[in-house]
């Protein structure tokens, strides 16, 4: 798939899910005081239990504000009061909506880095999303070696040096997007399925080790946040329609 730099967009008040169509929302996680305690007050008692485990009120303001966005953007879909919605988790903590509130339909992940969330949604099949942000003095190649495929190694090592950051990270969301949607998380090795990871050439799950079907199952969407950042949807079957929105505050 084609790289999609985003037009983040102002979101219908009733957004509506077409079959095929995927939903991105961008959240700035740095939220206005008014806005940081009604969100806060939609929250289950679980989740503000979390909130006050963080040592530092930056990391427990932005978890308020990931989740509380979470159930205002749901909530639009469902018509359900924010605070009504509940949540389950799978064996391997991958977040859903319970079955009575259509967990078995609409289907989100989401991902946060360097101070935004982005929720991806869509219907009757599973998605996974992952952000970072490109750190060019991160060790590339040192942890490649330990977590990327052979393959992916080789070709991390052959590119450029400039490039080799935003290659590394290119093939990290993707193998995470990939994992998130799933719904195994890190029980499934990295090394064990290869994705494309080439800057400016197409998104790709190349292979799964033992399954080669399955990686016919996926498709791999590039999404460019910004300028230093990268991302990756995976998501079951090749036919979508992406819309991007910027979520405003509201409720």
């Amino acid at each position: 798939m084609i790289a999609v730099v985003p037009s983040w967009n102002s979101p219908p008040q009733n957004p509506t899910l077409d079959i095929g169509s995927i939903h991105v929302w961008r959240v700035s996680l740095a939220q206005t005081q008014s806005c940081l305690q009604s969100l806060q007050q939609t929250l289950s008692t679980d989740e503000q239990t979390k909130a006050q485990r963080f040592h530092f009120p930056k990391d427990r303001s932005q978890f308020i504000v990931s989740r509380g966005a979470l159930r205002a953007i749901l909530s639009r879909y469902l018509h359900i009061n924010p605070s009504l919605l509940r949540f389950d988790c799978n064996p391997y903590g991958k977040p859903s909506l319970i079955a009575s509130q259509n967990g078995d339909t609409l289907r989100f992940n989401l991902s946060h880095s360097r101070g935004i969330t982005l929720i991806a949604i869509t219907k009757n099949r599973d998605i996974g999303i992952d952000i970072e942000g490109i750190n060019p003095k991160f060790p590339c190649l040192e942890i490649a070696e330990k977590f990327f495929t052979p393959l992916e190694s080789y070709v991390l090592r052959s590119l450029s040096e400039h490039l080799q950051p935003t290659a590394f990270f290119t093939c990290w969301t993707r193998k995470e997007a990939y994992i998130k949607a799933v719904g195994k998380g890190l029980s499934i090795p990295l090394n064990q399925f290869e994705v494309s990871l080439v800057p400016g050439e197409p998104a790709a799950l190349l292979n799964i080790e033992g399954n080669p079907e399955e990686a016919s199952r996926w498709s791999l969407i590039e999404l460019i946040p910004s300028s230093d950042m990268v991302g990756a949807i995976a998501v079951e079957l090749c036919c979508w329609k992406l819309h991007c929105w910027q979520w405003t505050g509201e409720f």
